[in-house]
């Protein structure tokens, strides 16, 4: 599939497309704002999606590794 064909889909379908192959491993971090609708720069509120190639648990322990290794980026 193209870039020209993949801007036919919601960002939404997309998503839920990736999460549905059992092939996928990894987790999504999107931005629950429209792009351009962010009242504040600062105050984003993003969603976390997975699917059941991953546990809660084994999510939130990324999460916390890549939240420290962003903020050594700092």
């Amino acid at each position: 599939m193209t870039a020209r064909e993949l801007e036919l889909y919601a960002t939404e379908d997309l998503i839920d497309e990736i999460l549905r192959r059992s092939s996928f491993q990894g987790v999504v971090i999107h931005s629950r704002d429209a792009a351009g609708n962010q009242a504040e720069p600062d105050e984003r509120t993003f969603s976390v999606r997975f699917n059941r190639n991953f546990q809660t648990e084994e999510v939130g322990r990324l999460l916390d590794v890549l939240s420290r290794r962003l903020a050594d980026a700092v």
